[in-house]
């Protein structure tokens, strides 16, 4: 420290030295200016005053050197090599440009740390490669501390100054930032000349290419001149940016004119300022509202008490207008500091749109949002009332459950657009037929109720006729599909007093009018319940019947004729319920099927025996039995092709059986789905062949693999002559397609031998093998023979 204060006093004129601090000191404070704005712009712009910026602080950094050169009086004959004069200016200012660069674009106290370091380097680096220009007749000697000295003070100054955080305003914010980076300048130039020893030799003799000290004079004045205009271009920064500071201002008093709450800055009762929102809430001109009373507008002063008792929480009041109508907000006041002193601000909603929003809520609490009419919760009220009233005016009531027939087909084929318009036109036109004193509901889905109070069932009869003559008269908007539901009529008191027995009974008789060919009414009776009761209590088992594994597959082997050798296997369902054993397939499959629990128990069924037949070593085909549900499924394809890939199976060995019911509903859907197995690679058979409809249309409009004979025509085929010529015919005809014919219920040997004659390719039936667990058909699958066999 001595060294540089010594090398201050002694070997510099001190009024270049106050020149260089001087322009030191504009510059880094221009420097500051420059990257602050810098920060606040983006992109292009943002490179353009960063190199601004690097070239201000590399050429005030570079003239401050020199300056404070030429206060430099070592005593010796002395001048300046142009090329490093040179390259020190490009280094300061390509540093300086890293410098600010780094701090700007990264952004945050890290950046701006590192940013401000190597600031701090390319001070180094300018002086260093200065003194390097800076040829004297004599010696140069450099102390290692000081050097090291110098070089941490520039690096740390140089970091926090570029890390300062701006205070105060105008030019003033920048001078905390300014003043560290004019401390890093001079502190590392007077430590690093302290760090310099120059020992006069008059044998060294000074480059006649050695710029003199007055040519560097001149370029130290341009350097200056360059940063006295940055200077300027720094302070026309501030003066803009006080500019927009107040356009900031206006843009926020526009920003409270697009407010949609209303704004009031009051004093006291009296308005001092208020946006156009409260405007148009007042009805007043906006002009007007200044000066005028608060309490003109929230009259009332249990509502002003209201609002100083809650700050800053939101009250309910009523705004009167200037035609002397009220209308319902919200308001919220806040203290706030206007023009230097309290106010207090008040928000004001308009509660009008929530109101009616809150309106809307409380009639679909009540009712369906789709047909208008009361839902279940309304309903059930409605008809806890209606059968207080029966019982103390002794008369009767009934209950009417509608279910619309076939409406998933409907949502399925025309869309869930065409759904809605038909429940909206069930609603319209059955609410045509009621009276007064009749209500109809939306139970949910295509669910729908009538409750009606009545002296005897026939006049519930009567309804009930009336409302299916009406929808079978009517049809949903836009000529959509034809309307068909089914009607169960349930009668307080005569088959219960309780409400929801009611309902379910009303439901029991529902299910009897379906099951009896939809399109109908029935009356509740007794012996329904049973019925219905026993067929739920199944389907709720059904459903949870594969996953407690009550659900198992057989197998029947399927024989070709000819050799006798088994070359499949038809997988079988069956189903053992824990209370009940065996369950036939004849009662649970229409069950699922009418359910949809189908879908679950078929994916398990395709799963299983996909699995079962991928394990035997023989690659026999295995066939399973699709239903009419997953026929029209769109995700049937998808599965199979899921399978087959999750399993092994070869697509060629399964073989989907469906039967010509399955055709019917949908005939493209079902082609397609078809279509798509097939080129999926899974072979299709017709099953029970001859007893369904268009047998010879299916034959050629579908990509059959085979054709299965039902068993019915199979039985006494040896001694009935009809029934011989039946499946000679189907015989014919598979061969004249040039499709696989097979036999079911094969059960005695003359049968066998009929079709052995006709030349049938392959049988099933109890004759070949009993339905079995697969284990007992081993020595076909694995080519093993089982023990208890042998």
């Amino acid at each position: 420290m001595l060294n540089v204060v010594g090398c201050l006093v002694e070997t510099h004129d001190l009024r270049l030295v106050v020149l260089a601090a001087a322009t030191c000191g504009l510059s880094a404070l221009t420097t500051v200016c420059l990257v602050d704005h810098a920060r606040r712009t983006a992109a292009w712009v943002q490179v353009g005053w960063l190199a601004v910026a690097a070239f201000a602080g590399g050429s005030g950094i570079w003239a401050t050197h020199f300056i404070a050169m030429l206060a430099f009086a070592p005593g010796v004959p002395g001048g300046y090599d142009l090329g490093l004069t040179a390259l020190s200016l490009v280094l300061a200012i390509a540093l300086v440009g890293a410098g600010v660069a780094l701090s700007v674009s990264v952004g945050g106290r890290a950046a701006a740390w590192a940013g401000g370091g190597v600031v701090g380097l390319g001070i180094a680096a300018m002086h260093y490669t200065g003194m390097a220009a800076y040829d004297v007749a004599g010696h140069k000697a450099w102390d290692p501390a000081a050097v090291a000295a110098s070089l941490a003070l520039s690096v740390l100054l140089g970091g926090a100054a570029l890390s300062a955080r701006p205070g105060g305003r105008g030019l003033a914010r920048q001078l905390p930032a300014a003043l560290l980076l004019l401390l890093a300048i001079c502190g590392h130039h007077f430590t690093a000349m302290g760090a310099v020893t120059v020992t006069p030799d008059p044998t060294m003799a000074v480059s006649e290419a050695a710029v003199p000290n007055a040519w560097l004079a001149v370029a130290v004045a341009l350097a200056s001149f360059t940063i006295l205009l940055m200077a300027g271009a720094a302070l026309a920064l501030d003066l803009r940016d006080r500019r927009h500071a107040q356009l900031e201002a206006d843009r926020l008093h526009s920003l409270a004119n697009a407010a949609v709450e209303g704004l009031v800055v009051c004093t006291g009762d009296t308005v001092v300022s208020a946006n156009r929102s409260f405007a148009k809430l007042a009805g007043r001109p906006q002009a007007g509202l200044p000066g005028s009373s608060l309490s003109a507008y929230l009259p009332g002063e249990a509502t002003r008490l209201l609002m100083a008792g809650h700050p800053e929480r939101p009250v309910e009041v009523e705004l009167r207008r200037a035609d002397g109508t009220l209308i319902p907000v919200e308001v919220i006041m806040q203290p706030v500091e206007h023009a230097g002193r309290p106010h207090y601000a008040v928000a004001v909603r308009d509660l009008r749109a929530r109101r009616q929003a809150e309106s809307r809520i409380a009639f679909l609490a009540h009712h369906d949002a789709l047909t208008g009419l009361a839902n279940r919760a309304s309903f059930g009220q409605r008809l806890d009332l209606e059968m207080r009233a029966a019982d103390v005016g002794g008369r009767k009531l009934a209950v009417l459950c509608l279910d619309l027939d076939r409406f998933k087909e409907v949502n399925d084929l025309f869309g869930h657009a065409a759904g809605d318009a038909m429940l909206e036109a069930v609603a319209r036109i059955v609410s045509a037929e009621l009276d007064g004193t009749q209500t109809m509901a939306r139970l949910g889905g295509d669910e729908f109720a009538v409750l009606m109070p009545c002296e005897h069932a026939t006049a519930a009869g009567g309804l009930a006729e009336r409302i299916l003559e009406a929808l079978r008269a009517g049809r949903a908007e836009g000529g959509g599909p034809s309307i068909a539901t089914s009607i169960g009529v349930a009668l307080y008191p005569d088959d219960t007093r309780e409400r929801a027995a009611l309902l379910n009974f009303a439901d029991t008789a529902l299910y009897r009018a379906k099951s009896e060919g939809r399109g109908t009414y029935r009356f509740f009776e007794a012996r329904m319940g049973a019925e219905v009761h026993e067929r739920r209590s199944l389907e709720h088992d059904l459903r949870h019947a594969v996953a407690r594994g009550e659900m198992e597959l057989v197998y029947q082997p399927q024989t070709e004729v000819g050799t006798g050798e088994v070359i499949g296997f038809e997988a079988l369902l069956r189903w053992r319920h824990p209370e009940r054993g065996h369950v036939p397939p004849s009662v649970f499959i229409p069950i699922a099927e009418e359910s949809d629990i189908i879908l679950r128990i078929g994916e398990w069924v395709l799963r299983e025996a996909c699995r079962e037949a991928a394990g035997w070593p023989r690659p026999l085909s295995i066939a399973v039995n699709v239903s009419a549900v997953q026929i029209h499924s769109p995700d049937l394809v998808g599965l199979v092709h899921e399978v087959l890939l999750g399993t092994g199976l070869a697509p060629g060995r399964l073989e989907v059986e469906i039967t010509e019911t399955a055709l019917i509903s949908d005939p493209n859907r079902a082609l397609l789905t078809l279509r798509q197995l097939k080129a999926v690679g899974v072979r299709v058979a017709m099953d029970d062949f001859g007893t369904g409809y268009s047998s010879l249309s299916n034959l050629r409009s579908f990509p059959f693999d085979k054709i299965k004979i039902d068993g019915s025509f199979t039985r006494a085929v040896d001694t009935n002559e009809q029934t011989a010529a039946i499946v000679r015919s189907v015989l014919g005809l598979g061969r004249g397609l040039g499709l696989p014919v097979l036999a079911e219920g094969v059960e005695t040997e003359a049968e066998l031998g009929f079709l052995a004659a006709e030349r049938c390719h392959a049988v099933q039936g109890y004759l070949l093998g009993r339905p079995s667990p697969i284990a007992a058909f081993s020595r076909h699958t694995h080519g093993i023979v089982r023990q208890d066999a042998a």
